[in-house]
């Protein structure tokens, strides 16, 4: 006898799929849902990684999934350049400027502060051109201070000798009480071999006097800069040279100094410290 069947002729037994057949197909849904929702997130993950990786590249990278980092390529590092610090300036003090004292002056008007503010600025144009920074100083500067805290590369304060007529030359020297005593002497031969070499004129050690080697100056700048104090001349005796010559004068001036801060020893200068 066989079994009763449905309205349609079909055997009971095929109505409904066997208990294996329904887990199977409910586990493939739960699959097929689960492969989308996963994919949909690896995707969102990866577009928000790139989008911070282009906005922060170093910090965000190392919280993204290994797997997506390998996939980033981030900008070649540039390089960070320390700069060069800017090496202190070469300071010329134009004796007798900035204020009411005019130094000495000749009965044809010729005065000491005229001479030295245009040498000074003449040298400095030179060494400029040189590639050396330079700061022209008046004769009481406020930089220049007791402390002693400034501390140019060089300092020179240029100065010229009285309007008499009965000696000639110029004169270059450094404080009694130098710190640097060795190095001082080498900017003093270096200045004063130069000077000697563009003018002509003699070193007249026997006319330095305390007013040089006490100068205020040199006693106001820091103790470890080299400093020294240059008269250039007789406004009297040398009076077309200071008058009419200066930019020889400034010549002599700025290559004493470019010699020094070449580390030229200078042996034919002349030094009138004892």
């Amino acid at each position: 006898m066989r079994a009763c069947c449905g309205n349609r002729g079909i055997p009971i037994s095929q109505n409904k799929p066997e208990g294996p057949t329904l887990i199977r197909q409910w586990a493939l849904e739960k699959l097929s849902r689960l492969f989308l929702f996963a994919s949909g997130a690896a995707l969102f993950t990866f577009l928000v990684s790139m989008v911070l990786v282009a906005r922060r590249p170093p910090e965000v990278v190392a919280m993204v999934p290994p797997p997506i980092q390998t996939l980033i390529q981030l900008p070649t590092a540039t390089p960070t350049i320390t700069p060069t610090p800017t090496p202190p300036p070469i300071a010329i003090l134009a004796g007798h400027s900035g204020g009411i004292d005019t130094g000495a002056v000749c009965p044809d008007g010729l005065r000491e502060v005229d001479v030295t503010t245009e040498v000074a600025h003449r040298a400095q144009a030179l060494l400029e051109a040189r590639g050396y920074p330079v700061t022209i100083l008046a004769e009481f500067d406020a930089r220049l201070t007791h402390d002693r805290t400034y501390a140019p590369r060089v300092f020179l304060s240029i100065h010229a000798d009285s309007c008499v007529y009965y000696r000639s030359g110029f004169k270059v020297a450094r404080a009694d009480n130098s710190a640097i005593p060795s190095t001082d002497d080498r900017l003093v031969r270096c200045v004063s071999e130069a000077y000697a070499t563009a003018t002509h004129l003699a070193f007249d050690a026997p006319s330095i006097t305390p007013d040089m080697t006490e100068y205020h100056g040199l006693e106001e700048i820091s103790p470890q800069t080299p400093g020294a104090i240059i008269e250039l001349g007789f406004l009297g005796s040398d009076h077309d040279l200071l008058l009419n010559h200066r930019d020889i004068l400034a010549l002599g001036v700025a290559n004493g100094i470019d010699d020094f801060l070449k580390g030229d020893d200078c042996p034919n200068g002349q030094t009138g410290n004892q």
